[in-house]
């Protein structure tokens, strides 16, 4: 478990992550991380949620239309 502390950051407040945790996101200064909402709190994660569910429906998509898909590929 890491604690994180609130920081005032001009007029804003903010957190601070240690390197440790940048490192286990695979983040650095600049990159975009997700707040998610969950039941039991909030899950930060790398992976955009929007995208996520457009590549489920292309997915399935791809899983029910693998024949027609590989004749507009020929």
């Amino acid at each position: 478990m890491t604690t994180l502390k609130l920081t005032q950051i001009g007029n804003s407040v903010g957190v601070i992550l240690p390197k440790e945790l940048l490192a286990r996101l695979g983040v650095g200064k600049g990159d975009t991380i997700y707040a998610i909402d969950q039941p039991d709190g909030v899950r930060l994660t790398t992976a955009d949620p929007d995208f996520e569910a457009q590549m489920e429906v292309a997915r399935q998509v791809m899983k029910e239309r693998r024949a027609v898909l590989r004749e507009l590929a020929k």
